[in-house]
């Protein structure tokens, strides 16, 4: 089954075109797809106000929504290669499990591109004092088109 059917098969949203922002949200350059950083609609800081188990359904949502992203620049998820992951997640001083929050990005692409394939992928999780619009999580990455 094609990386793009799987997706779908999860219920995301591939929408052929995306409104233009003030940013490019995907840019193509040689054979990499390079994301901005994509926000949650959860806000809080983590640790506090929002769960690990609530940031981690947030991290999935920066997923898909990069997903969107990628597939409306790229119009395919077929061909493509999940490199690395930069998860940033607003959260208290003290937390220490931001590992644990950006796994809800890394395991959705691990169902759709495989775990020890195309899914596998570098990652960075960090902590910060906060994010813009007060989201949970944060997060960028980059895809190398195979084709």
């Amino acid at each position: 089954m094609s990386y793009t059917q799987k997706a779908r098969d999860l219920g995301i949203d591939l929408p052929e075109n995306q409104e233009a922002g003030y940013l490019n949200l995907c840019i193509r350059t040689g054979n990499l797809l390079i994301t901005s950083g994509h926000v949650s609609d959860q806000k809080g800081i983590v640790g506090d106000s929002v769960s690990t188990d609530e940031a981690y359904a947030a991290a999935k949502d920066c997923a898909v929504k990069i997903l969107q992203s990628v597939y409306a620049e790229h119009g395919t998820l077929d061909d493509l290669k999940v490199i690395k992951l930069l998860g940033c997640v607003y959260s208290k001083p003290e937390y220490t499990d931001q590992h644990l929050v950006i796994n809800g990005a890394s395991d959705l692409y691990h169902e759709i591109f495989g775990k020890s394939s195309d899914g596998y992928h570098a990652r960075s999780a960090l902590g910060f004092a906060a994010l813009p619009t007060g989201a949970s999580v944060e997060i960028e990455a980059i895809f190398e088109i195979k084709s």
